[in-house]
């Protein structure tokens, strides 16, 4: 291609934190810029935003209907490539639908859509449409995570038996909703869905281990809790899992773990070793072998050239040049990028472009969701995962 990939956002004004994050992973890799949007349910908010980021005035809108329909009706050499919804959980479905039927690319914050009836009406429109959606799982992204996916993958811990995941964060520690917005929508079951902590960080926590792992849960057990006086949804539980391949694990998020931040981590252990990856220390993946000494990778470090093309792909930056979150995000975009521009011009995109979350993903996060609170208020506890 000759051009950017113009792209248009739903969501995501001032002061939204996510809709910033999405802008600047787009803007990473120079391969698209942001031509419109409807920036705010608020149409102040919404003008105000426009304003901010320089958007045309034409083309800041003050709701996502009218965009969409005066988006669509653009000339070929202006019209855009993809919309990007970061809107709250239950904003996701509407938009989504409506911009695949305009033949608009989606970009969408995760989770893909408030129920899991939403989520597969989505994929039909994805499949009837043949259009690309890109659900923001961010820790994907990262380059150890996708050695550690390769490395599982070729088969060097063995069989896998056992995975570990947790994530505690503590920001819920106290009533916030009642002074954050952030926190508002996410504690509150007419915009969250039917679960909070793990509607909002468990289905990161269960992404990664079947990322990683290549397996799926197969079967699970879970104890939720509210934690805080009078909040709405769970903001503290655990899961017993089962994968398809007969592996055990175990997940835990918390959103009341006084102290921590995004303490996102994972192990993985098959017959002949484990893994062990943290987010909050993203540059290092630690191997742990049965019967030799453990090994430190590095991001940016492919000295020995030990790392994966995945991992290469995937890293921006030498050996000890920490990449983190952003860079992580940004890779999710580029990646979504390369692939749709490989489309335009008619070629198929290479394996490492096409290596980010879908719809599909969506659907197992939603289904996940459902699952968990289904077990969680079960007395015979143990849930067949079901779609």
């Amino acid at each position: 291609m000759n051009r950017k990939l113009r792209m248009g956002m739903i969501g995501g004004g001032k002061d939204a934190f996510i809709g910033a994050i999405h802008r600047i992973a787009a803007n990473m890799d120079g391969l698209i810029e942001l031509k419109a949007g409807a920036l705010s349910v608020n149409p102040e908010t919404a003008l105000e935003s426009g304003k901010m980021l320089f958007l045309d005035p034409a083309r800041t809108y003050t709701d996502f209907k009218t965009m969409l329909e005066k988006e669509a009706a653009m000339p070929e050499n202006e019209r855009l490539d993809f919309i990007t919804i970061v809107t709250p959980n239950f904003a996701h479905f509407e938009p989504a639908m409506m911009a695949l039927d305009k033949g608009f690319n989606v970009v969408i914050e995760k989770p893909i859509t408030f129920n899991l009836d939403e989520a597969k009406q989505l994929k039909a429109k994805v499949e009837q449409t043949g259009l690309t959606l890109l659900l923001t799982h961010t820790y994907t992204g990262y380059p150890l995570v996708k050695q550690a996916r390769r490395m599982v993958a070729e088969g060097a811990l063995g069989k896998i038996r056992k995975v570990w995941v947790e994530y505690p964060q503590g920001w819920l520690s106290r009533p916030t909703e009642k002074d954050s917005a952030g926190a508002a929508w996410r504690t509150d079951p007419k915009r969250s869905g039917k679960s909070g902590c793990f509607g909002d960080i468990g289905t990161h926590a269960a992404n990664l281990a079947e990322y990683i792992s290549g397996l799926k849960i197969e079967k699970l057990c879970a104890d939720l809790h509210i934690m805080v006086e009078g909040r709405g949804l769970d903001d503290d539980g655990a899961v017993l899992l089962r994968f398809d391949n007969g592996a055990a694990g175990v997940l835990m998020a918390s959103q009341v773990a006084a102290g921590e931040e995004n303490a996102l981590k994972i192990r993985v252990y098959g017959e002949k070793g484990g893994l062990e990856w943290a987010q909050q220390e993203p540059n290092t993946l630690l191997v742990k072998w049965l019967d030799k000494p453990a090994e430190i990778y590095r991001a940016g470090g492919n000295y020995g050239g030990y790392q994966s093309s995945y991992a290469i792909h995937n890293t921006r930056t030498p050996g000890g040049h920490p990449e983190g979150y952003l860079e992580a995000f940004g890779n999710l975009y580029r990646n979504f990028a390369q692939t749709l521009q490989a489309k335009l011009d008619g070629n198929t995109p290479a394996p490492e472009s096409l290596d980010f979350p879908g719809v599909d993903d969506g659907i197992r996060g939603m289904a996940f969701i459902d699952n968990v609170v289904r077990s969680s208020q079960s007395t015979e506890k143990w849930t067949t995962f079901e779609i």
